[in-house]
């Protein structure tokens, strides 16, 4: 990986890492990917979101060349997908299958190498998969998370710039996943471009630079954890305020709500930067607490059938995202 910029974003001045102009996917009458507009830049690790039937794997095999946009664009490195796989740029790690069950898993790390020619070497990508302990053992023989860190291994003798990832730590445990993100973001740390996606959204919120939210094809959110968060209900100001003024608190830009608990306030609103700023300089609030729903609770008010039609957060506003 010597050839990559060092830090997550860091080589802006090359092209996109994932580039998706006005994407649509027909397949007969169902329209799979409606108009995706997408950019993912070197170093990001993007977390790409959404419900049984949002697009998602869709879009995952057009990024990887396995199937062709029914209109619009999709380059990867400044190149056609197709050409980025076979120039080494983009590995996979998907869900299921690819696996011969009666290899070993050293077997099979060596077969794949074998295949690829020029790749990193099968000791090193094993010990960072973390399956140098089961080398031996017959892949028919172990469990899913271990077949899954076994794919990870294979995804990584390219050295590809872009990894993807189609819920990667399914069947892993607590450990395992643990382990597993941290080789993810030390890869991302030298400048590897990682764009996942989970079930597990736990893992979106503590891992992903970025979430990207779909919805029947379309891109509902995109923005930080924190940003998709607080696009679903806004945030809610805790403070202890003896004899709070509630109508200048209902005064303030994006104030929702006003409650007054006793010595403590509680605002509901869009702007919790300007609540937080009167409070800590105008009154003599003390204890001041921000807080947002969970990514989970944001995901169902999104993609839901009652969700919004489009959000995405101001700083990814024109920029293709």
């Amino acid at each position: 990986m010597g050839s990559r910029a060092e830090g997550p974003g860091a080589a802006f001045s090359s092209p996109p890492a994932i580039e998706l102009s006005g994407v649509r996917k027909h397949f007969g009458a169902v329209e799979a990917v409606r108009g995706l507009d997408l950019r993912v830049d070197p170093g990001e690790v993007v977390a790409f979101l959404g419900p049984n039937g949002a697009g998602k794997t869709t879009t995952i095999d057009m990024v990887l060349g396995l199937s062709e946009p029914s209109a619009g664009t999709v380059v990867v490195y400044g190149a056609d997908p197709r050409d980025a796989v076979r120039k080494g740029l983009v590995s996979a790690v998907m869900q299921t299958g690819g696996l011969l069950k009666d290899l070993t898993v050293a077997e099979t790390i060596a077969y794949t190498a074998h295949l690829f020619g020029g790749t990193r070497p099968v000791g090193e990508v094993m010990e960072r998969a973390g399956i140098t302990s089961i080398a031996g053992r017959l892949v028919g023989k172990c469990s899913g998370g271990e077949q899954q860190r076994l794919r990870f291994a294979m995804a990584l003798l390219p050295d590809p710039e872009l990894l993807l990832l189609d819920e990667p730590t399914q069947g892993m445990d607590v450990e395992g996943r643990r382990s597993f993100w941290a080789a993810i973001r030390h890869d991302a740390q030298a400048g590897r471009t990682i764009l996942f996606a989970t079930h597990y959204l736990e893992e979106a919120d503590a891992y992903a630079d970025r979430v990207v939210l779909v919805r029947k094809g379309e891109i509902v959110a995109d923005g930080t954890a924190a940003e998709v968060k607080a696009m679903a209900s806004g945030r809610t100001v805790r403070a202890t305020l003896p004899r709070a003024d509630e109508a200048a608190l209902r005064s303030l830009p994006g104030v929702d709500h006003v409650e007054v608990r006793g010595v403590s306030v509680v605002v509901h609103c869009a702007d919790s930067d300007a609540v937080a700023r009167y409070l800590l300089t105008v009154t003599g609030a003390k204890d001041l607490e921000i807080t947002t729903i969970g990514l989970e609770e944001a995901f169902v008010a999104l993609t839901g059938s009652e969700g919004p039609a489009r959000l995405s957060s101001p700083d990814h506003q024109g920029a293709g995202r």
